[in-house]
């Protein structure tokens, strides 16, 4: 079989030559061959699927990590990913849209309070905080009532104050009225931000709070804490890990299991101060949604289809208590912390 250049390639598969040095260089689609004098790469007409399927998912906005899995798939599973990836931004847009509505209420002069139709739904939660097995203080701490739902994890000396109290307590002082949500929420997130600066460095803490305003969750979120929503038998992560890790491996530079085993997984690049803003998103809660929000001590001992499968327990409790029994079972090496919460009717 005639092997084509990497120009003629590239105009057959209407990819730039550079995209394919690109993914040459991260393993997503290695030429045939490359002359060992000049380097230049030599690619059979056999694999233009490849080539298009990479740019396709590309064009969808998949990182590049991602797509290094969903290629490596048979075509089912490729499909059935591909699936779940796309329902994941649905749920992502959708959180935005309603966060650009508020903000287009409120730049309209149209804020209001919550009527009784919005005020329909509540929470039903269980939570659990501990040190676990190996740490000698616990710094993470956890807060759980039908306005608010938090989780931290703080950093600093294990002698020392605890930030991720401050700031949850902080937040929960705060409070947030409906009407002006973001106004309100962003007053209560510079008294958490202020909280844990007054302790002072090294001291710091990570933060994932669902704030609830009539039927609308407020997701805050900074640091390596991760927040996962389960729907319609799905469960997707909502969150970004703000971490050195899940910046190489959003550029490609790290796979996911990679990431998993890297020797500075925990490097934050994030965490709650006056100067960051945590990132903030709106979502209308629907009946029937479960939410967990978790600390690291949980989701870096929990193999990821392991708390898939304990977030489809009978209720929250048993979700909390199945999620404390693995982190156990493998060690609980750091502290832990998690709630979890349905979305009912009122009656």
């Amino acid at each position: 079989m005639q092997l084509l250049t990497i120009g003629a390639f590239a105009r057959v598969a209407r990819l730039s030559p550079k995209a394919l040095r690109l993914y040459d260089e991260l393993g997503l689609l290695r030429p045939v061959e490359v002359d060992p004098a000049s380097g230049y790469r030599y690619y059979s007409p056999d694999q233009l699927d490849r080539a298009r399927l990479v740019a396709w998912l590309r064009r969808l906005g998949m990182p590049l990590a991602r797509i290094a899995q969903v290629i490596a798939l048979p075509r089912q599973a490729a499909a059935d990913a591909v699936g779940a990836y796309w329902q994941e931004i649905e749920i992502e847009i959708s959180a935005r849209r309603e966060l650009a509505t508020t903000l287009v209420d409120h730049l309209s002069g149209k804020d209001t309070a919550m009527t009784d139709a919005t005020t329909t739904i509540t929470l039903r939660w269980a939570s659990a905080c501990e040190r676990g097995l190996v740490r000698q203080a616990n710094q993470d701490a956890v807060h759980a009532d039908d306005g608010l739902l938090a989780v931290a994890d703080g950093f600093g000396p294990a002698e020392g104050p605890s930030a991720s109290e401050a700031a949850i307590g902080a937040l929960a002082r705060a409070g947030v009225s409906a009407g002006e949500v973001l106004n309100a929420l962003d007053d209560a997130l510079s008294e958490a931000a202020a909280a844990v600066t007054a302790i002072g460095p090294p001291f710091g803490t990570t933060l994932t709070a669902l704030v609830r305003s009539g039927s609308r969750l407020a997701l805050v979120h900074v640091g390596d804490s991760r927040a996962y929503l389960l729907r319609d038998g799905v469960t997707h992560q909502i969150t970004t890990d703000h971490t050195l890790v899940q910046s190489m491996v959003d550029e490609g530079r790290l796979t996911i299991a990679e990431a998993a085993s890297h020797p500075q997984r925990a490097l934050l690049v994030r965490a709650l101060t006056t100067e960051e803003r945590p990132d903030v998103e709106l979502r209308e809660a629907q009946v029937g949604d479960r939410y967990l929000l978790c600390t690291d001590g949980v989701h870096a001992v929990l193999d990821e289809s392991v708390l898939r499968e304990s977030m489809r327990e009978d209720d929250p409790a048993a979700v909390v208590t199945r999620i404390v029994e693995h982190a156990h079972a493998g060690g609980a090496p750091d502290n832990l912390a998690c709630v979890v919460a349905d979305v009912v009717a009122t009656t």
